[in-house]
């Protein structure tokens, strides 16, 4: 499974990004549980964020989903974190 993540907006409106590719990963059932709760509570559109804060496009294979600050769920909040510390 391939997860990218693209982060917009904040402050500065600097764009990051981060994907990582779980296939050979020992722990890539960990990462699929999180995947789907982190889906699971996203938007098919771009949801309106608030001034300033985040926007996030979370692609999982081919299927993409938004959230943005400051309504990330848990799941959401902490796949966006791992992604954007363990991805390239």
């Amino acid at each position: 499974m391939r997860i990218q993540v693209r982060r917009t907006g904040g402050f500065a409106g600097i764009e990051r990004f981060a994907e990582i590719d779980t296939t050979t990963r020992p722990d890539a059932a960990e990462w699929h549980a999180l995947v789907e709760r982190a889906v699971a509570d996203g938007h098919e559109t771009p949801p309106i964020g608030v001034p300033d804060g985040f926007n996030y496009q979370i692609t999982v294979d081919a299927h993409t989903v938004y959230c943005s600050d400051p309504r990330l769920t848990e799941a959401q909040r902490e796949l966006i974190t791992r992604v954007m510390k363990e991805g390239a």
